[in-house]
């Protein structure tokens, strides 16, 4: 892999990672929860989940999701369920829920686990590197080393887009910190999810 070439998969990737969808949710959602350390635990929740699905491309499995309408749509509804029922439960917190008060709800290991479940029931990721990775890999060349390469740089990125969005997020909290704000904030983030949910039910195998 050439420089030139890693260097067009790293802008690529990071649009990927720009883009709104669950995982942006979930991080910007903790970020004002929970602050920014305590949100690094879902970051690395929605990092495993991420080299999951890069696991399964780079082992042919991705490519049998992709072209497996029934696969795609047992993965796809599980993911569907998931996230509507996260913001089922953001529009069921209470309304005089402080940040003190959400800081101390959730477990590290909680916020982890929810944030691989959201990224890991997202086919749409495994869809999308099914179809971008061939693109940037070289058939003449060593592949395995070619998708290490790339699964590294994807999972980099992600995660400092990911740290990013939870950083500008929780410097809102201290702007937030009235019960109404918070049981707003919850019911925008709680429809987000809900809304992230009703377009991954849109997703075409």
């Amino acid at each position: 892999m050439t420089l030139s070439v890693w260097l067009a998969y790293v802008a690529t990737a990071i649009v990927f990672s720009l883009a709104p969808g669950s995982g942006t949710v979930n991080s910007i959602s903790n970020g004002i929860n929970f602050g920014a350390r305590r949100s690094l635990a879902a970051v690395a929740g929605l990092q495993v989940g991420l080299v999951c699905h890069i696991a399964l491309v780079g082992a042919g499995i991705g490519a049998l999701v992709a072209q497996s309408a029934t696969a795609f749509s047992v993965i796809k509804w599980v993911g569907v369920v998931y996230l509507v029922w996260l913001g089922i439960q953001k529009w069921r917190e209470t309304s005089g829920m402080s940040v003190t008060d959400s800081h101390e709800q959730l477990s590290s290991i909680t916020l982890f686990r929810q944030a691989v479940l959201v990224n890991l029931t997202n086919p749409k990721s495994i869809v999308f590197l099914v179809a971008l990775f061939p693109q940037f890999i070289n058939p003449s060349q060593p592949q395995f080393v070619q998708l290490l390469i790339l699964g590294v740089t994807t999972v980099v990125i992600d995660g400092a887009v990911m740290i990013g969005y939870t950083t500008l997020a929780s410097q809102l909290r201290r702007a937030v910190q009235s019960p109404r704000w918070m049981r707003s904030l919850n019911r925008v983030f709680g429809s987000m999810f809900i809304g992230c949910g009703a377009l991954l039910s849109l997703a075409k195998s």
